[in-house]
């Protein structure tokens, strides 16, 4: 019997057992891969989104607004947008993401994305699936339509 691996074992366990490098994320888009520049990771991510979740929903939404929590998930999600809309178009991290390190920047030089990019960015992360589907570089489908990447401070 050949030593072979089964023809399963390389698609479900990914490229690399099959022996392809695909090297570190954000490496095609010619950033560092450790450090300040680096692509933000998932940990980053999804700690400062659930900050900024909570600002929104709670702090904001139910202690300021004071809203009928029968409406206070799409009350939250208005209040959300606009906390991205605002911060990431202005100074390009919310309290979340500043709170983990990472912040939004354009791929066309690194700066703060243009205002365009941060709607279509914030709308396509308010529909959540866009958000959650990946690509090698650990940028979501939102980054990739508003041509963005998420880095570390």
């Amino acid at each position: 019997m050949d030593k072979q691996p089964r023809w399963t074992q390389t698609w479900i366990s990914g490229t690399r057992a099959a022996g392809v490098d695909l090297g570190y994320p954000g490496e095609r888009l010619g950033l560092p891969e450790e450090g300040s520049g680096s692509v933000g990771r998932f940990g980053r991510r999804i700690g400062a989104i659930m900050v900024d979740w909570l600002i929104c929903t709670w702090a904001i939404t139910r202690g300021l607004l004071q809203a009928d929590p029968r409406h206070a998930a799409w009350i939250g999600l208005l209040v959300f947008a606009a906390e991205y809309v605002l911060l990431v178009g202005s100074i390009g991290m919310t309290f979340g993401m500043r709170l983990f390190g990472i912040r939004v920047a354009a791929l066309d030089g690194g700066g703060r994305p243009p205002l365009g990019a941060v709607l279509l960015r914030t709308l396509l992360l308010c529909l959540a699936v866009p958000a959650l589907i990946w690509d090698r570089d650990q940028r979501g489908l939102h980054d990739r339509a508003a041509r963005t990447v998420v880095v570390r401070l």
